[in-house]
């Protein structure tokens, strides 16, 4: 009875997809995992826009620059930082994405050529690690935009009994905003990514216009700017670094926080409509957009300075609710700060949802691909946040955030085998047919791993690692070399893991197969002109060869993969040579 009980759940867990639409599910592949094909690429400029506004209209690039002022960079200094940080995080985006945007493949398979099939499994599971860990952070700075709301709207919330034990290092007013934010978020997990484009739009116009709006009515009271933005460069002079060190330092934090949504950008970019519209809504957002909200974010917070006597860096632990305080509680100060706070929450909601749970939905498919999809996946990194448990993390250990935003330690290696792998050894020619069976496949490798890739990836954090270790630890007179070292770990790791990865490969060169690929679009992925472009044979030509062969008798029907691998190829080509 248990057996037949386990077997039915099996069974019911199972996916399944549309076999017509080469959505095969097996330990390999599901719908999820199969190149796009055109009809599903439903994500233009403005989704792009959209999705990266959600990564920029948020709480930590309001505060980015208050990092590098209190560190003693001038305003000017700072805002050099932020620009410099961001065309570099721009830049990366666009080439780690542009595999997706090519082949329409997303991260979990785009590391199989470079890693092998199970070598694949290395930065996959590093994903999953940070899309947990992530989803959960955002989820509890998202409960504290919710308690902002539930005080604008009943202000005795504010003094809610705290019912928790004393030793438990959060109370029960966080823990009601943060059960309120992962409930309003969960049915939003039900949305595929092809259908984004309507929360994108309301959210990002919502939150832009709240951030101008706060701007421009603190400006108006405060009749300016404070004294923030006039702030001269203030480095001590007992400080071990020197101003260059410092922004070098700050470059390296920024790109950090933004590292993880890189090395998984062609999750994404495989559903553009075309590649312009990657390049032209990523360019436009991710670089100006992401630039103003830092500047907005200034401006906001210097003006508030001569408003209320201190500065309120933090708009949902502190200068909401300061707001709110000031207004005396009348129902204006509180209608404004509630909207305020909820256009700050929907977008740290869909950010979190697209950014981790979906990114998270993603990669534990490519884990178990016959039992998650998207769908599932982001289901169980959301469910996952209870486990990782936020309030331990955030409320006991002030390093952590940083732990977390100097992941590029990790990460900047992981980017330069990629970029390696893709642009030079390979030059962009994939054979997507072997990313799916192993079987015989070229990136099988040795027993499924590209062991090239390893000692490349490793000596790319090596020299960093200790760098990261004495920071966490609170060390401040451990060797400046590893300061220096740590410093720089994007851009170090990244170089060192870019040449040996190269090095290697031409010492020990695969033997076949580098850059073959398919000679039919057997996924039916690609239109006409990017199978013409790509030198394969489209699914429209099969099909229209298909149906002459057949009337004419000169060969039985011809599938996609006949087309790849039989005789039936042969017959083919002389038809059309014919």
């Amino acid at each position: 009875m248990a057996s037949k009980l386990i077997r039915r759940v099996k069974e019911a867990s199972l996916l399944q997809g549309d076999e017509d639409r080469h959505e095969q599910t097996d330990a390999w592949s599901n719908r999820d995992l199969v190149p796009l094909p055109p009809d599903r690429r439903t994500w233009g400029s403005f989704h792009y826009f959209g999705f990266w506004t959600l990564s920029s209209l948020n709480i930590a690039t309001w505060q980015t620059p208050n990092t590098l002022l209190t560190q003693g960079l001038s305003v000017g200094q700072a805002m050099g930082v932020i620009v410099l940080s961001r065309f570099v995080i721009t830049l990366f985006a666009c080439f780690v994405a542009w595999c997706g945007l090519k082949w329409h493949i997303g991260f979990t398979v785009q590391n199989r050529f470079t890693w092998g099939f199970r070598g694949s499994y290395i930065p996959l599971l590093q994903r999953i690690l940070l899309n947990f860990i992530w989803n959960a952070v955002q989820t509890w700075n998202g409960g504290k935009l919710a308690t902002v709301c539930l005080t604008a709207l009943w202000p005795s919330f504010a003094n809610i009994p705290n019912t928790l034990p004393a030793n438990f290092p959060t109370t029960t007013y966080e823990m009601v905003g943060f059960v309120v934010f992962w409930a309003i978020s969960v049915p939003f997990l039900w949305i595929r990514p092809e259908h984004f484009k309507r929360p994108f739009q309301v959210v990002s116009i919502y939150c832009g216009l709240g951030m101008i709006c706060m701007m421009i009515w603190s400006l108006a009271v405060a009749h300016g700017v404070g004294p923030i933005f006039t702030k001269a460069q203030s480095v001590a002079a007992t400080s071990k670094w020197n101003t260059s060190w410092l922004m070098m330092a700050g470059i390296n934090q920024s790109i950090g926080q933004k590292v993880a949504g890189m090395t998984n950008g062609s999750d994404f970019s495989r559903y553009a409509k075309r590649p312009k519209s990657y390049l032209y809504g990523t360019i436009s957002c991710l670089f100006f957009t992401g630039t103003m909200v830092s500047f907005v974010g200034l401006v906001t917070t210097a003006a508030c300075q001569k408003i209320y006597g201190n500065i309120y860096w933090n708009p949902p632990s502190n200068l909401l609710m300061v707001m709110m305080d000031h207004g005396q509680g009348s129902s204006g100060a509180r209608a404004a700060v509630f909207f305020l706070a909820l256009g700050f929450g929907f977008t740290s909601m869909f950010e979190n949802i697209c950014g981790n749970a979906v990114a998270g939905g993603i990669d534990l498919a490519g884990l178990f691909p016959r039992y998650i999809n998207i769908r599932r996946g982001a289901i169980i990194t959301f469910v996952a946040a209870w486990v990782v448990q936020p309030w331990q993390l955030i409320n006991r250990e002030a390093a952590f955030i940083a732990v977390l935003n100097s992941f590029s330690v990790f990460l900047a290696p992981l980017i330069g085998v990629m970029c390696a792998d893709y642009w030079i050894i390979r030059r962009q020619r994939i054979k997507l047919t072997n990313l799916y069976h192993p079987e015989g496949s070229i990136y099988w490798y040795t027993l499924g791993v590209n062991w090239r890739v390893i000692p490349a990836w490793i000596c790319g954090w090596a020299p960093t690692i200790g760098g990261l270790i004495v920071t966490v630890r609170g060390e401040t007179n451990a060797s400046r070399a590893l300061f220096e070292l740590y410093y720089i770990a994007f851009f170090l790791g990244f170089a060192i893991s870019f040449v040996l990865f190269l090095l290697t490969n031409l010492a020990f060169p695969v033997t076949s197969g580098m850059r073959d690929i398919d000679e039919a679009d057997v996924y039916g992925t690609f239109t006409t002109p990017e199978a013409d472009a790509l030198g394969v044979i489209s699914t429209d030509l099969m099909h229209g060869v298909d149906a002459m062969l057949e009337k004419e008798g000169a060969v039985e029907q011809v599938t996609p993969l006949d087309v790849h691998n039989s005789s039936k190829r042969r017959k083919m080509k002389q038809w059309l040579k014919g």
